[in-house]
């Protein structure tokens, strides 16, 4: 199997899938009528990155934005939840955090076949690989530090005073958060995997102990940020599509996940830093990147680890199983789809050695 080239295959656009696309004049007119210095003519194109809410880019002579829609087909109950996604980018927005300027939504399914939402389009880069191929140790180092120092400002808001009251339930989250994708997992199982089958019973009666609530992201980590072209600053998150009020130490404990991810080079896995020497790279050990987040929030997930490994592993497979699920289904969004839902079993097995050694 050739190793897959992810600047290549992740980065920029593509024509629109057959199965996405949509009446362009319809939109044009939507937004010609709503959006402030709108005017087309319009273009669009796919990004090709993103695996559940497609993602296009529009193309004006005078500027560039994102719309992001729920996808076309059968979906799981609650999942793709573009007006969450539209509204935890308008509060964070308004606390000047990095995140595209949200312009409008649409929950009319008639614009262009399913709800969706408009925003900046944000010009910087994306590393797909957490080992930050053609970069150097110096900016590595400040990569790192300034991805931590985000997920720690996130994680250090109070919910309520951004406008975020209600956005989740927040206690109980890892329970609850175990019992939605062991569901999810159930409706778009494929095939019979033991080690997911353990651990849906072995997760609910090992929890870690309640933690603060928080607002957390869901899906943290290194290719889901646009940085300048010429810094390590972070210009902006995206994908808030699984993001809620929770535990922040399973956030972070997923954003984690790059030290112990199995490796794939089919277009399976891009956060894996197992085998590379992180030292020569100017990346910190986990042990470093914790003691920065400790140091920044006060929150330690380390007395717990394993089991926010083991939780994190598993809902990532129940994840990628959904993506599994559209492949049979016929929506899925992603030439790489097949590629992810290959990594399922993987990472399901990743999850039950972490559940042994916290005690399985």
């Amino acid at each position: 199997m050739s190793i897959l080239d992810y600047q290549d295959a992740f980065t920029g656009t593509k024509d629109v899938a057959a199965p996405l696309r949509f009446d362009t004049a319809r939109l044009e007119t939507w937004l010609a009528a709503r959006v402030p210095e709108f005017s087309g003519p319009l273009a669009v194109r796919q990004f090709k990155g993103g695996q559940s809410n497609p993602t296009y880019l529009l193309e004006t002579p005078a500027r560039r934005y994102v719309l992001r829609r729920k996808p076309p087909g059968k979906l799981l109950h609650s999942a793709h939840a573009v007006d969450r996604e539209f509204r935890v980018i308008s509060a964070l927005y308004r606390q000047n955090f990095p995140v595209p300027e949200p312009i409008v939504y649409c929950e009319d399914a008639e614009v262009v076949g399913t709800p969706f939402f408009v925003m900046s389009y944000v010009d910087g880069r994306i590393f797909w690989q957490s080992h930050l191929p053609g970069s150097h140790p110096s900016e590595r180092t400040a990569v790192y530090d300034a991805v931590n120092a985000t997920i720690a400002r996130l994680h250090s808001f109070d919910p309520a005073a951004i406008g975020l009251a209600g956005y989740g339930r927040g206690e109980s989250y890892v329970a609850r958060q175990v019992e939605r994708w062991s569901k999810q997992y159930r409706a778009s199982e494929t095939q019979t995997i033991d080690d997911m089958e353990r651990l849906m019973v072995w997760l609910p009666n090992h929890l870690p102990p309640p933690a603060p609530i928080r607002l957390i992201h869901g899906d943290f980590r290194l290719d889901n940020m646009i940085l300048a072209k010429d810094s390590p600053r972070v210009l902006a998150v995206l994908d808030w599509e699984l993001s809620t009020l929770g535990d922040p130490l399973a956030d972070f404990s997923y954003h984690l996940m790059k030290y112990h991810m199995p490796p794939a080079d089919s277009g399976g896995g891009t956060a894996s830093l197992i085998g590379h020497d992180l030292r020569a790279l100017g990346i910190p050990s986990e042990g470093q990147y914790i003691d920065a987040y400790a140091a920044r929030t006060g929150l330690d997930p380390r007395a717990h680890l394993n089991t926010y490994l083991a939780y994190n592993f598993f809902r990532i497979a129940a994840i990628l199983q959904g993506i599994a699920g559209r492949i049979r289904d016929g929506t899925a969004t992603s030439e790489h789809a097949a590629a992810k839902a290959l990594m399922v079993r993987p990472l399901a097995a990743a999850a039950w050695s972490f559940a042994c050694a916290a005690g399985g």
